[in-house]
């Protein structure tokens, strides 16, 4: 069925003539009767009572037009097939204009609790009509969220080797290596790698970004930890390095405020003071952004 053809029979029927439709879409009357007369050659139904072979319609009522059977059950169809047709460009100028529509977002766990926040509160204050959801998980279950669309976008701490993800750097995190206020490293300027390998490691589970930077930290320098055990959080394995079960390397957003309650002390390497690690968002590759998630985005930046 040729919805062109199906619209200019619908006007025909809501103006109550040929004339007055063809004013309203603005052609003439014979292009209008000519539609209608081609929608009744493919429907192979006649929709418009007529007399004679001039193929005019009879006028009936105030200047109305008659309907057959088939032209009132297709006039139906019609009206309910461009009411929607209504309500869709409605509902996508709603979302356009971020009057309603969805937003996920996921995110690591240092990210979503440490960085993301302060963006994301006054954007869902701005959009309060948006439907916004924010999905925690490690670097590699937000990465999975983003190729099966679980999410729109990522934010992670770790690496992702995937073609199907194009990873952009955020932005740069500080990391601090710590260990509690009692342990004897805490009280030396800096660490040497035999030090160092002598510790108990606090680390994250596999799949965690701040398990990958530790676990690269160790390739680089050489550290072969004496004693490994695996906690699911960077604020646990904080507290459990104040409560001195080994040293850990966790972001400086996460031992701050233990820093400074001299709970926990920083350690510098034999080599530098800091260390720092890239943040990754992550989209899926040629999925086309949504007008909420690059209002997302815009504010960002």
């Amino acid at each position: 069925m040729n919805l062109h053809l199906l619209r200019v029979f619908l006007t025909v029927v809501e103006q109550q003539g040929f004339s007055r439709a063809a004013e309203t879409l603005f052609v003439s009357q014979s292009a209008v009767s000519k539609a209608v007369r081609e929608l009744e050659h493919q429907l192979d139904l006649p929709l418009i009572e007529r007399t004679g072979n001039d193929g005019k319609a009879v006028r009936g009522g105030a200047g109305g037009i008659a309907l057959t059977d088939h032209g009132r059950a297709v006039f139906e169809h019609a009206r309910a097939i461009f009411a929607l047709e209504r309500i869709a460009i409605e509902d996508v100028r709603d979302r356009v204009e971020l009057r309603q529509g969805r937003l996920r977002i996921g995110a690591s766990t240092t990210v979503a609790a440490y960085w993301l926040p302060q963006q994301l509160g006054p954007f869902v204050r701005r959009h309060a009509a948006l439907a916004t959801e924010l999905v925690v998980g490690n670097t590699e279950e937000i990465s999975r969220a983003v190729i099966d669309c679980a999410v729109d976008v990522g934010f992670v701490e770790g690496a992702v080797a995937d073609a199907r993800i194009a990873a952009t750097v955020w932005r740069s995190e500080p990391l601090r290596l710590i260990a509690s206020a009692d342990n004897p490293l805490g009280a030396k300027r800096r660490a040497s790698i035999a030090e160092l390998g002598r510790q108990t490691w606090l680390l994250r589970e596999h799949g965690s970004g701040t398990r990958q930077v530790a676990q690269s930290l160790f390739a680089s320098r050489g550290i072969a930890p004496a004693r490994v055990i695996e906690i699911g959080s960077n604020e646990a394995i904080a507290r459990a390095v104040a409560a001195g079960a080994g040293v850990a390397l966790l972001p400086a957003t996460v031992v701050a405020d233990l820093i400074l309650m001299q709970r926990v002390r920083a350690i510098a390497l034999s080599d530098e003071d800091t260390l720092t690690r890239p943040l990754y968002r992550l989209e899926l590759v040629n999925r086309p952004r949504s007008p909420a998630l690059q209002a997302f985005l815009d504010e960002e930046d």
